[in-house]
């Protein structure tokens, strides 16, 4: 007696498997799938209903306070960095006009300090010079 149905497989292959379906198994109204080709099944409105609830149930809903908080964090760090860079460029030729302005002033203060040790040494060169 035949019930219809095929034995059922000795074993259950693998996802990387290529299994051939034997022609007596393959339904006669459909032409066979040809070996290799990725098969595409029709999305229906039920599976689009529930991939959009699991992903709404993954996201969690942010109240008002949580978005604000959010949105203010991204802003504070955004206008950090901008600030920052902002200074930097500012600030960099202002800082080299200062430096070489104090560069200058204090050559000319090491220039006068030298010139009165270079006077009081030789004045007392000359005073020891004129006791003898």
């Amino acid at each position: 007696m035949s019930t219809g149905r095929s034995k059922p497989p000795q074993r259950v292959p693998t996802l990387t498997e290529v299994v051939e379906i034997p022609a007596a198994a393959a339904p006669r109204d459909e032409p066979p799938i040809p070996v290799g080709e990725t098969i595409h099944a029709p999305v229906t409105e039920a599976d689009v209903a529930t991939l959009v609830a699991a992903q709404s149930a993954a996201v969690p809903q942010l109240d008002e306070e949580q978005l604000t908080q959010r949105v203010l964090g991204e802003l504070q760090r955004q206008v950090d960095v901008l600030l920052e860079q902002r200074l930097r460029e500012s600030l960099t030729p202002a800082l080299a006009r200062l430096t070489d302005s104090l560069v200058r002033e204090m050559r000319v203060e090491l220039a006068s300090t030298l010139r009165e040790l270079v006077a009081r040494a030789v004045t007392q060169e000359l005073s020891r010079h004129r006791r003898r």
